[in-house]
């Protein structure tokens, strides 16, 4: 990250509820990057913006709805948030063996330092800090264990 970013920088977009926006949503972050002046964990920051935004388009967010993509860069970390409207929690969920899906928050926890899902009216943001200045996510990472900094 650019040495010369002192205070937190925030961009966001808004999508619609189609499968094209998750393409859209790593485009709008891959420009975000290279505006920040962030090329450390680039393909980190792009593999959770699209698991994030996928888990909202499958579960999250209702017909007719969409979800906001936020990005704030600060204290030598990105944060990715994904609002969405629609009910319940973002959890790791048991999949059968050799099943397809349902990796998407297991990958999150390996990448990202902390994930966590917070409660909105209406709906939920599920949040990730990915660390700048490190060659990978967590060291401690469960598949199917509780994420660190979770809430809600």
């Amino acid at each position: 990250m650019n040495p010369h970013l002192q205070a937190a920088l925030v961009r966001e977009r808004l999508y619609l509820r189609s499968p094209q926006s998750v393409a859209a949503a790593r485009q709008f972050t891959r420009d975000t990057l290279h505006a920040w002046g962030v090329a450390d964990r680039h393909d980190d920051v792009l593999l959770c913006v699209s698991e994030l935004a996928t888990n909202a388009l499958r579960y999250g967010v209702p017909r007719g709805r969409g979800y906001l993509l936020r990005l704030l860069a600060f204290g030598g970390a990105v944060r990715i948030e994904v609002h969405d409207s629609g009910p319940g929690r973002s959890r790791m969920a048991a999949r059968p063996p050799g099943g397809e899906g349902g990796r998407g928050l297991v990958i999150v926890e390996a990448l990202a330092e902390e994930w966590g899902v917070l409660p909105r009216a209406p709906g939920k943001v599920v949040w990730c800090d990915i660390r700048l200045g490190r060659g990978g996510g967590r060291t401690d990472a469960r598949p199917g264990g509780s994420a660190r900094g979770s809430a809600g």
